[in-house]
């Protein structure tokens, strides 16, 4: 009967496999390794070239260093692909698997992918930014948040509107800046002395602290009415003075017309009785 050869470890030739792949390919794990580290030092070069460029276009620090950390990471992982391709790896089946779980990704989360897409549209094209007052798709409100998903409103009751920011992109928006008009109108009598009154409101508008100097009020005539005239108060003031300057102003202009005696006359209608007899 034959003597039986000893049998040989696994665990050994594992081991003599790892020692032979490294001997063979020694010279392109160096360069691998080599490929890795030049990757790392072009990430950060370039993580602070976007830093500062992000930084003199004012973009928020948050979202600023979201997108740094993005383009690192993109860097880092296609010098890492070339990387494997030097130490022998076939990359080609990784990236098409890479490909076909990026598709399956982007269908399983299309409506966050939408927003971040948009978010970004947002961010680089500016049509608004922080404190500035919007208007679009029915809301309203002071912006205050531009995230790369959705975008926050203050109403002026302090409530807030959050946007999707796919639903923003595309769509007509009507942005009012970070400065707004009032709408004001008072009556007055048709005896009144006109000239005293318009001057009488602009006076009033230039001590008003909140009211802006620039743009000009525009105080004038609104409309001939069946029992007073009504004057047009529209001065420029900022978003978060819009409640709070209104009041004010109208009880301003009842005091000072009070001073003054300028009659702001209440509704009339003359009404003849025709004796039919």
């Amino acid at each position: 009967m034959a003597d039986k050869l000893p049998l040989i470890p696994k665990s050994t030739e594992l081991s003599d496999k790892i020692i032979f792949y490294f001997v063979d390919h020694g010279l392109q794990i160096l360069t691998a390794i080599v490929l890795m580290g030049i990757g790392v030092l072009i990430a950060r070069w370039a993580g602070r070239i976007v830093h500062r460029w992000l930084s003199a276009k004012a973009f928020d620090e948050p979202i600023t260093m979201l997108i740094v950390r993005m383009v690192k990471l993109l860097i880092i992982v296609i010098v890492g692909i070339m990387a494997l391709g030097q130490m022998g790896v076939q990359i080609t089946p990784l990236i098409a698997g890479i490909g076909v779980a990026g598709v399956g990704a982007s269908l399983a989360m299309q409506g966050l992918l939408g927003n971040l897409v948009a978010g970004l549209t947002i961010i680089f094209s500016k049509p608004f930014t922080i404190g500035e007052y919007i208007e679009l798709l029915g809301v309203y409100g002071q912006v205050t948040d531009i995230s790369l998903f959705s975008t926050t409103l203050l109403h002026l009751d302090n409530s807030r509107v959050i946007v999707p920011n796919r639903k923003i992109v595309g769509e007509i928006l009507h942005n009012y800046g970070k400065i707004r008009q009032l709408d004001l109108s008072v009556g007055i009598a048709y005896g009144t002395d006109l000239t005293l009154a318009l001057t009488s409101v602009n006076d009033l508008l230039r001590k008003r602290p909140g009211v802006l100097k620039e743009p000009s009020p525009v105080v004038g005539i609104a409309s001939l009415g069946e029992s007073s005239i009504s004057l047009a108060i529209k001065p420029w003031v900022k978003v978060e003075d819009f409640v709070s300057e209104q009041a004010q102003i109208y009880q301003d202009v009842v005091g000072i017309f009070g001073q003054k005696q300028i009659e702001i006359p209440g509704p009339r209608r003359q009404i003849r009785i025709v004796n039919q007899q």
